[in-house]
């Protein structure tokens, strides 16, 4: 709220231009404080691109029940020191997490793209969901299973975002994030994140795109899949991965056996993020056991921010400084290798 202008006459002036002179600058600063420093910024994905394309076939639509469903979102806060690192969220929107990542100084973006198909295309082989992942993040034909054009891809639509970003919020610097030779984005600059099957497309496509760091959310998945052993054009030390033991992922060994096929045995153990503090003896690999009431899908979300995250005493998200070393921490400090944990199932039949 604006200042309550003082209720006093002011002086007497010799002419109107003075008193225009002695008012100016209390507009000029009241506009200014005004004006909040984060801002939130949507756009439709169907707006932004006429190549894009709905596919009901998955119930992937732009529009239901006379509300759009293409909506996407971006937030930047620029009095926050900024890292120069772009969040690609692979989920749906979440304000309390952007909330924190712009406190990090991180700008942060959540395109809508073709990504239900997961849940519906079965693996022919071991390699075969990793395909349909990829497919949907880059919109290049990989996967015989699916078609997605590349306009519906996740790449083309945060390319698209962008920079619509750059052109309509300058103040944000989104400009920094395309790639100089206007290719598409720079990803060299980007941490692709997500949670649960976000946090499996994430990782899928930082094997094939080098990116600076992928942040998996009770993820990844996949455990009847060979994807997560293939080389990656990300180096491995760049991925970190937090979940909660009693999330069906642990009981299923979905998330130790992706872990391990991915490397990240080479940089610490498994690390009790609620006896501990960071930075977790450097590890990638991140758990927790707080009380969410022996519910398994409250434990799915709980390392998210939101309703379903445990609070600290004072009423504080439990996990904010997971989230902040999850997001932040230097990817060069890495932890001690430990050998590969002999309680985790590795074998999972296909369609298991």
């Amino acid at each position: 709220m604006s200042p309550t202008r003082p209720t006093h006459r002011l002086p007497i002036m010799s002419c109107s231009c003075g008193l225009v002179m002695l008012l100016a600058p209390l507009v000029a600063a009241d506009d200014a404080a005004a004006e909040p420093t984060r801002r939130v910024l949507t756009a439709r994905a169907s707006a932004l691109d006429d190549r894009a394309r709905p596919h009901p076939e998955i119930g992937f639509v732009f529009e239901k029940d006379g509300k759009p469903q293409d909506l996407q979102h971006a937030s930047v806060d620029s009095a926050v020191p900024a890292r120069g690192r772009l969040v690609v969220w692979l989920m749906g929107y979440n304000d309390a997490l952007f909330q924190r990542l712009n406190a990090y100084g991180l700008h942060a973006v959540q395109p809508h793209y073709a990504n239900g198909w997961f849940g519906i295309v079965k693996p022919t082989d071991r390699l075969a969901r990793g395909l349909v992942r990829l497919e949907a993040a880059t919109g290049r034909d990989v996967s015989p299973q699916v078609d997605i054009p590349f306009p519906d891809g996740m790449a083309e639509r945060t390319r698209r975002f962008v920079e619509w970003l750059a052109q309509e919020h300058p103040r944000g610097q989104w400009a920094q994030f395309l790639a100089a030779d206007g290719s598409g984005i720079d990803w060299s600059k980007v941490c692709v994140a997500g949670a649960s099957h976000g946090a499996t497309t994430a990782a899928r496509f930082a094997q094939e795109v080098p990116v600076d760091r992928v942040v998996m959310l009770c993820g990844p998945r996949d455990q009847d899949q060979d994807w997560q052993a293939q080389p990656s054009a990300t180096p491995t030390e760049r991925f970190f991965g937090f979940s909660h033991v009693l999330d069906g992922g642990w009981s299923g060994d979905h998330y130790c056996r992706s872990w391990e096929l991915l490397g990240l045995a080479r940089f610490g153990p498994i690390v009790d993020v609620d006896g501990t503090t960071p930075p977790y003896s450097n590890t990638r690999r991140l758990v927790s056991a707080a009380d969410v009431g022996g519910d398994a899908n409250r434990a799915h979300g709980a390392v998210t921010p939101g309703r379903s995250s445990p609070q600290a005493p004072d009423g504080a998200l439990r996990y904010d400084p997971v989230w902040r070393y999850l997001f932040t921490h230097p990817v060069e400090a890495v932890g001690t290798e430990v050998p590969r944990d002999p309680d985790c199932q590795h074998d999972h039949p296909l369609g298991s």
